[in-house]
């Protein structure tokens, strides 16, 4: 059974890349490119959740609605690559991942084609440009993802946000879409230490290992949209990055429903 659900990931993975390449040599304005390449990645991750045997529970999902025309920079808590796809799967979203996630040697290549911006961590002199990039990404059009926190975590909490990039919604005058990623129970068995770590994907972990582990799974999320927050005049990016902080982490660590 796990064989066969390994061939299924691995036609996807073909199926996205097939199309990927076919955008990149036939659409030549790079903004299109991108609407093109992040269209090819939401079709493929609503295949992908059932492949993971993902059965998603979405919250306030008219907050998501209310937003369907407009851009905004989305912020998210992280957890796993699983994020990706779920976020992907419920709109065409763009994300900022780092340098060292686009020079990975499998995760690299799915992140260029899936039309992510980039950030170099390690150079802040660049910073500054880097907004910039992605607030014309926003102005474009886009809708813009941020993973707040800088990089997957255990689960255990919602680590302090990194602030500097608050400024995108700033500079783009935008709201900011809070949501919350819960990863509720595996194969039935609610989160714990004893099996947290086949979900959450953090520090030095392999991807591939991961990856096999999580095949013929049966994986409940809920996720929790968020009410907007509007970028007023005069608001500077740490008041809205706690702003941001504080909602996503309250959810969090609110108390599950009993169904």
């Amino acid at each position: 059974m796990r064989s066969i659900r390994f061939i299924h990931h691995l036609w996807l993975v073909a199926d996205f890349f097939i199309v990927a390449y076919w955008i990149r040599f036939t659409t030549f304005n790079p903004v299109l490119r991108r609407q093109r390449y992040v269209a090819n990645t939401s079709r493929i991750s609503r295949k992908f959740l059932k492949a993971f045997r993902i059965n998603l529970n979405i919250k306030n999902e008219q907050a998501l609605r209310a937003l369907k025309e407009s851009p905004y920079l989305l912020v998210a808590n992280h957890t796993s690559y699983l994020d990706v796809i779920l976020l992907a799967s419920l709109e065409n979203l763009s994300f900022i991942t780092s340098v060292e996630m686009g020079n990975n040697y499998f995760l690299g290549p799915i992140t260029r084609y899936g039309g992510s911006l980039f950030t170099n961590r390690k150079r802040p002199v660049s910073l500054k440009q880097e907004i910039q990039n992605f607030s014309d990404a926003i102005t474009q059009g886009f809708k813009v993802v941020l993973f707040a926190e800088g990089t997957s975590t255990d689960g255990r909490t919602v680590k302090e946000f990194r602030k500097s990039l608050f400024q995108v919604a700033i500079n783009a005058r935008c709201p900011v879409l809070p949501v919350c990623i819960n990863y509720r129970s595996i194969d039935g068995k609610p989160i714990d230490d004893s099996n947290r770590d086949l979900i959450y994907w953090y520090g030095d972990m392999n991807f591939g290992p991961h990856f096999m582990k999580l095949l013929n799974r049966r994986i409940e999320v809920e996720i929790n949209i968020l009410e907007s927050v509007v970028v007023h005049e005069g608001k500077v990016r740490a008041e809205l990055s706690d702003e941001v902080f504080g909602s996503i982490h309250a959810c969090y660590h609110s108390p599950k429903e009993r169904t």
